[in-house]
C-alpha cells in the first residue's frame, strides 16, 4: 500500500510553476580576443571553447519550463568567435518567444557573421550591444571597421545597436591573475553584494543556473591553474539544477548576499583598464578542448 500511495502522489504532483526573472546570460564562447584585466568572466585568461547549439538547446529547453524572461544575453568570452552564433538567436526565440535577445560583443569579429542582421530581424525583439573596452586611438582605429559594419546593418536591416563604454566603470574583481589570483575576502558579504556590478547577472552554464559570472566560471580557472586553497570555499558553491523544486527556485531567485559574495571586494575598486588588445588571436577550439 505504501508503494502504491507514493506512486499515486507522484502522479498527482503538479507541474512546476514558471517563475519570472529579468534576464539571464549565456556564454556561447569562453574564448576571447581581448585581455581585459580583472574580467569578471575570467576571459582575460585565454580560456578556450565554444558552445555547441545542440548542447545549449538541452539547457535552454529545460529552463524554459521553469523560467520566463524579459531578456536573454548572449555573450562570452566573445560570442562572435562562435561560428554558429546565429543559431543561438533562433534557439532563444524558440524557447523564450517573448524575451528580448541581446548579443553583447566587442565587435572585432562581427564581419564573420554576415547573416546575423537578417537573423536578428526575422526573429525580432533583438539587438546588439557593442562593448568598447578602451579609448586609446590604436584600439578605436582597429574597431573602426566594426563601427562601419554596424552602421550598414542599421541602415540596411534596421539592426538595433547600442554602444557601451565598458572601461569607464571598470572595477577590480579579484586580486592578481592566473595561478596567483586571490579572492578579496573582505568578510563583508552584504557590502560585496551591494557594490557588485554583476549581482543580477545570473548565468546559464553547464545546464545549471548560477548566481553570477565569477562563481559560474571559477571552475575554468581551477582547471587551468593551481589556484590557492583560499578559493576552495567558493569552488564548493552549488548552482541550481532545472529539476529543483518551486521552493528552491524561488529561494534562489530571491537570495541576495550570501557567503560566496565574500570572494569579491566590499567596496568599489576602480582602476584604469590597460589597452586589452591581444598580440595574437585566440583559438576557436570546441568546448571542452584544452
Amino acid at each position: 500500500m505504501g508503494i502504491l500511495t507514493n506512486m499515486y502522489r507522484r502522479l498527482r504532483r503538479p507541474e512546476p510553476t514558471p517563475r519570472h526573472v529579468s534576464f539571464i546570460e549565456l556564454h556561447v564562447a569562453h574564448t576571447c580576443n581581448l585581455t581585459c584585466e580583472s574580467c569578471s568572466h575570467y576571459s582575460n585568461h585565454a580560456h578556450k571553447g565554444i558552445l555547441d547549439p545542440a548542447l545549449a538547446e538541452s539547457w535552454i529547453s529545460a529552463w524554459s519550463k521553469r523560467l520566463t524572461l524579459d531578456e536573454l544575453n548572449l555573450l562570452g568570452g566573445e560570442p562572435t568567435m562562435n561560428p554558429r552564433l546565429c543559431e543561438f538567436v533562433v534557439l532563444a526565440r524558440k524557447y523564450w518567444p517573448a524575451a528580448h535577445i541581446r548579443i553583447i560583443t566587442n565587435g572585432f569579429f562581427l564581419h564573420r557573421h554576415p547573416a546575423l542582421p537578417a537573423t536578428l530581424a526575422v526573429n525580432g525583439n533583438a539587438s546588439l550591444a557593442l562593448s568598447v573596452h578602451h579609448n586609446d586611438p590604436s584600439y578605436l582605429e582597429k574597431l573602426r571597421p566594426a563601427f562601419d559594419l554596424l552602421a550598414a546593418w542599421q541602415r540596411d536591416h534596421g539592426t538595433v545597436v547600442e554602444t557601451r563604454q565598458s572601461d569607464q566603470g571598470w572595477t577590480r574583481r579579484y586580486l592578481g591573475s592566473g595561478a596567483e589570483m586571490l579572492p578579496f575576502e573582505d568578510d563583508r558579504s552584504r557590502q560585496s553584494w551591494e557594490v557588485c556590478p554583476a549581482k543580477y547577472c545570473k548565468q546559464l552554464h553547464d545546464g545549471q543556473l548560477w548566481k553570477c559570472p565569477p562563481l559560474a566560471y571559477l571552475n575554468l580557472q581551477k582547471a587551468k591553474y593551481d589556484l590557492s586553497p583560499k578559493w576552495d570555499p567558493y569552488l564548493r558553491y552549488k548552482p541550481l539544477d532545472p529539476t529543483c523544486t518551486d521552493r528552491e527556485l524561488v529561494e534562489f531567485l530571491q537570495r541576495e548576499d550570501e557567503q560566496a559574495c565574500s570572494m569579491c571586494a566590499a567596496e568599489v575598486r576602480r582602476f584604469s583598464l590597460p589597452n586589452p588588445l591581444r598580440s595574437r588571436p585566440s583559438s576557436n577550439a570546441p568546448a571542452g578542448s584544452p
